[in-house]
């Protein structure tokens, strides 16, 4: 006998799931609805149809062969019925059916099934100041909503844009706005950085201050308090003062959206997601669920996380298929792998951040290096910047974070990271990762090797460290005595910042420490740094040795200052 299949949600998670177990299983009878008319779409291509790199939304419908992947492709090329502008209403268990409504005439029906997914994805979270129903304020959760915004700069002639959150949504949003309008764009984020429970504080004031350099108007610790227009939107006034404004989008967060599934009397967590087992299975064995409505469990924490992500519906769809189909397939859960591209940086993180970390109930601590990302011999080559989050106690590693020029290098490293984030890596085990060497690609020893390496060093004590916002405040205090800054570059290296932060910077070259290590005072605490951290480490050896024990190696050396524009690179004191 032929299985009926009903599907609610027909962007990533349910098409996936349709075509998995079509191929196992041709003679399936599925159906699949949604109420939206755009569907089968790349949620992750929704920036570039706001750019204008992608014209049109059937640009992010087409397949890989440039086929449409509307009625016609799933009739003819999978035999599966699509019914768009199709809503679910109500799904009776006990009957095993779903009431479905036609939004163009309002007719309804009833689809039986002996299996059902649940695809119904994800929300806006609520956002509703005074003033937020205002037209012109939208979001671009959707390519529906993407759609309107778009339509609304060409329509309106949006000079000035508000976006309110600092995630990815709202960054990359605004990169759009920016590059392809030319409008002056503000983003509005409640917390004290960018990317909030992605970044640590230092990588995204470096990510801060380049999205600055660039035009962004970054506003952090501001809460919306009011949005205010006559007919639309034209301020947003924030506890921190009023910005004009044509246009507000709304990218403060999404939530799964899981009221259908409760109304059926399925389990749904305290956050709102729909309960799944390994299999994609909900408290009703016979109803899957998953994608953006679910929780899945956390593989660095062991909890329940939410992952709203198409890579993981994605995958998340093959595996309900294939368990439709007859077979077993599991979904484990996730670490949480995120990439992103802002203007002419790339940034990439996997598990927790020092932040989360804490929250989590992990004593834990952050390691930086700052490293040529191919052979130093190698032409063309650029800096990388990596953050590993390690426990203190057993050095296990519970996350990783960096931002770098090449994309595709940093990406490939903390994919390597992050496959094996699940298996409970030590900082000792980061350090003997079997990295692909070949000058062009990489160094011998890889910069990820190198970030273990020195985790383990600052895990076992060998070796103390600060950071760079740290150092920033001991260089602005103008009744320092207790602290001093050795310099282990070269002389020519050092002079500018010698001669401009007389008393309290002091060159020794690594090369000459051992032949002046007198120099080396005794009655201050001593901060070492370099370009990049790696001889200023050889330096703390010997300072080590010399039972100093207020000494500390700067994360990241004085090329990541640079970045945060802590320090010029002629030795100026920055802001």
């Amino acid at each position: 006998m032929n299985k009926n299949i009903v599907i609610i949600g027909a962007v990533s998670l349910g098409p996936k799931a349709a075509a998995r177990l079509k191929r196992l299983q041709p003679d399936a009878r599925v159906t699949m609805v949604d109420q939206e008319n755009l569907v089968s779409y790349s949620c992750g291509g929704i920036p570039m149809f706001l750019s204008g790199d992608i014209s049109e939304p059937e640009g992010l419908i087409t397949n890989n062969f440039q086929t449409l992947r509307y009625e016609k492709y799933y009739t003819h090329v999978l035999d599966v019925t699509l019914l768009r502008n199709t809503r679910a209403l109500k799904i009776d268990r006990q009957k095993k059916e779903v009431l479905i409504q036609s939004l163009p005439n309002g007719k309804q029906e009833v689809l039986p099934y002996d299996n059902l997914v649940v695809a119904t994805g994800k929300r806006p979270k609520p956002f509703t100041v005074p003033g937020f129903d205002l037209p012109g304020v939208l979001d671009v959760y959707s390519l529906k909503n993407a759609a309107a915004v778009k339509e609304r700069i060409v329509k309106e002639g949006v000079e000035k844009a508000v976006i309110i959150g600092g995630g990815f949504t709202g960054l990359e949003t605004a990169q759009s706005l920016m590059e392809m309008w030319g409008i002056q764009t503000t983003v509005v984020e409640m917390s004290d950085q960018l990317l909030p429970g992605y970044l640590s504080l230092n990588m995204a004031a470096a990510l801060r201050r380049h999205v600055e350099d660039k035009g962004l108007i970054v506003r952090t610790g501001a809460k919306v308090l009011r949005l205010e227009g006559n007919g639309s939107v034209q301020r947003v006034v924030t506890d921190k003062g009023t910005i004009e404004t044509d246009l507000v989008i709304v990218a403060t967060g999404v939530e799964p959206n899981s009221d259908l599934a409760r109304e059926a009397g399925l389990e749904v967590s305290p956050g709102g997601a729909i309960v799944v087992n390994k299999r994609m299975q909900t408290s009703d064995p016979l109803i899957y669920a998953g994608g953006d409505c679910v929780e899945i469990p956390n593989l660095v924490t062991g909890r329940p996380g939410y992952f709203p992500w198409p890579s993981l519906a994605q995958r998340q769809g093959r595996v309900i298929g294939t368990n439709l189909a007859g077979e077993k397939a599991e979904f484990k859960g996730a670490v949480g792998n995120f990439a992103a591209k802002f203007f002419d940086k790339s940034v990439a993180c996997a598990g927790l951040n020092i932040a989360a970390a804490g929250r989590e109930g992990f004593d834990a601590v952050n390691i930086m290096v700052s490293q040529l990302e191919r052979a130093h011999f190698w032409p063309v080559k650029d800096f990388m910047f990596l953050d590993l989050v390690v426990e203190k106690e057993t050095g296990t590693v519970l996350g990783i974070q960096g931002m770098a020029d090449s994309g595709d290098g940093l990406v490939g490293r903390i994919n390597t990271v992050a496959a094996i984030l699940e298996s409970k890596p030590t900082a000792s085990d980061i350090g003997n990762l079997e990295i692909a060497y070949s000058p062009q690609f990489s160094g011998a020893m890889d910069i990820v090797n190198t970030l273990g390496n020195y985790a383990e060093n600052v895990i076992l004590g060998k070796g103390a460290t600060i950071n760079a916002d740290e150092l920033q405040k001991i260089l602005h205090d103008k009744d320092n005595k207790d602290w001093v800054v050795i310099d282990a570059r070269f002389d020519h290296e050092a002079e500018p910042y010698v001669q401009k932060n007389p008393g309290i910077w002091k060159n020794i070259s690594v090369t000459e420490v051992l032949a002046r290590k007198d120099e080396i005072p005794r009655d201050k605490k001593i901060i070492l740094l370099c370009k990049t951290g790696e001889r200023s480490y050889d330096f703390q050896v010997v300072v080590n040795q010399m039972g100093i024990k207020e000494n500390y190696n700067l994360q990241g050396g004085v090329l990541f200052l640079w970045r945060l524009g802590v320090i010029s690179e002629s030795g100026d004191l920055g802001d």
